[in-house]
């Protein structure tokens, strides 16, 4: 009778605990680093194959006009993490690689999606690239994640043989400045604050251990952070996966494309996992790419849009964007309101009834009442970008778009409804359109921080360049 007293009892808990996390659904946020807009099968791809990733798109809703918050991966990422213009908190950079230097990264009293979510109950891991800062008090466990697996930098070498570093500081020890300047690079993986010996691709390693979470976790509400930085450069990828896209010439492109296919398998495990579980109804799941592709550099295709990584064209800020989560969010939908990275924290808030802070406002909305078709107006009346040290303010309300750069006064305006490649300015033929966004951005400036919170990552190269030159002339004599 005890006996089965006590089984009644751990069946009374374990329901319980299953209904907890049934009333909290599971959240995961699926990040690439450098793709391009036209590299997933969902937005028109013929060469390289994502038939993973397209099922977010495919079984959810697909976003015709995805937009992150800026043109490179820090910023985007710390404007993804808190659901802030990054620009409120000076974050207006990539921050350089300096554990000394606790100004050089997310600032302590800025609260991203894991801090969000831990009082109300969820279990938070980052997997992968971090890149909001090396000092010890800024690194993820501090930062309201209770798991982190992976390094620290803004990049990363993927073969296990590379990675010959304990940490960064013994990195920045060595004599040639060229071997500083990329040995972060070089670093060994953390599982949080340990380092760890690797034997498989990186790709492959965040894969693995993204699967693990979510089995171990699979009983409590959890929030996944899956930081791939595939395919950002150097471009590398195993043998297994360059011999599934000989369909593409040999050459950068080929290469590229076997990183997204490693990135895609890994997309695949985690889906399957869910279904596995029985999780796949409860969890809602979000692809993304940090920023476009700066397809010189890793041979990455952005499409009709107009640019690069680093522009304010819409080939540095549109990205491919979709959302799944059967059941609650329609599948098969494509959607054409403009929507940004920074919604996404506020969709997990509205889901969670999770506290924001009064004197830290999101800047995104809950896409829930969007998607589903309970609002039918557009998610946002104008979205806003700035590159401080470029000078460059940009805008979008409704099909309208513009730029303005600052240092030579040129004034952009599009209509991206009708030229999405930004081929014609509209702004002599327009200009009180222009005018009326323009006060807008002079308006939404003022609200931002005066200067960066730091240095940043191309000043901190310019240093180097210099020490290098120093080091070299020193090596003659």
């Amino acid at each position: 009778m005890k006996i089965i007293k006590k089984l009644l009892v751990a069946s009374l808990l374990l329901s319980s605990a299953q209904l907890f996390a049934a009333d909290k659904p599971n959240f995961i946020i699926i990040l690439t680093d450098d793709q391009g807009y036209a590299d997933v099968g969902f937005n028109g791809s013929k060469d390289i194959r994502t038939p993973h990733i397209d099922r977010i798109a495919n079984e959810g809703t697909k976003f015709n006009n995805g937009y992150v918050s800026y043109a490179v991966c820090g910023p985007s990422r710390a404007g993804l993490l808190t659901g802030r213009y990054q620009g409120r908190f000076g974050f207006d950079r990539n921050p350089h690689m300096d554990p000394t230097d606790i100004t050089s990264g997310m600032p302590l009293d800025e609260k991203m999606i894991s801090e969000v979510l831990k009082p109300v109950g969820y279990t938070s891991s980052i997997i992968g690239k971090w890149h909001m800062g090396s000092h010890p008090e800024l690194t993820p466990n501090k930062r309201g994640f209770d798991h982190f697996y992976g390094f620290l930098a803004g990049g990363h070498r993927y073969f296990p043989e590379d990675l010959i570093y304990k940490d960064i500081a013994e990195g920045l020890a060595q004599e040639n400045p060229k071997k500083i300047w990329t040995s972060w690079y070089y670093t060994k993986l953390l599982e949080n604050d340990k380092r760890i010996e690797t034997d498989e691709y990186l790709t492959d390693e965040l894969s693995n251990s993204a699967v693990e979470f979510i089995k171990r976790e699979k009983d409590n509400p959890f929030f996944l952070y899956l930081s791939y930085n595939a395919p950002h450069t150097p471009l590398q990828a195993s043998q297994e996966y360059l011999d599934r896209n000989k369909h593409i010439p040999k050459g950068k492109r080929r290469t590229y494309a076997a990183m997204i296919t490693a990135v895609d398998d890994g997309v695949g495990r985690v889906l399957a996992t869910l279904d596995e579980l029985g999780l796949d109804d409860n969890t809602l799941v979000f692809f993304l790419s940090d920023n476009g592709g700066p397809e010189k550099k890793n041979a990455s295709d952005n499409g009709e849009l107009r640019g690069h990584k680093g522009d304010y064209f819409e080939g540095g800020i549109h990205v491919p964007f979709a959302m799944r989560w059967p059941g609650k969010v329609p599948a098969g939908q494509v959607y054409n309101n403009s929507i940004s990275s920074l919604d996404i924290l506020a969709t997990f808030a509205g889901l969670t009834n999770a506290p924001i802070a009064k004197e830290r406002p999101l800047d995104g909305v809950n896409l829930m009442p969007y998607v589903t078709g309970k609002n039918t107006e557009a998610p946002h009346d104008i979205l806003f970008w700035r590159n401080f040290d470029k000078g460059i303010v940009a805008a979008r309300s409704g099909n309208n778009k513009t730029i303005l750069f600052k240092k030579n006064q040129k004034k952009h305006l599009y209509n991206l409804d009708k030229d999405l490649s930004e081929t014609t300015n509209l702004y002599k033929a327009n200009t009180e359109t222009y005018n009326k966004q323009q006060a807008e951005m002079t308006s939404w400036e003022s609200e931002l921080a005066t200067e960066p919170a730091f240095k940043g990552l191309l000043m901190a190269k310019k240093a180097h360049a210099k020490k290098l030159k120093e080091y070299k002339n020193k090596k003659k004599k």
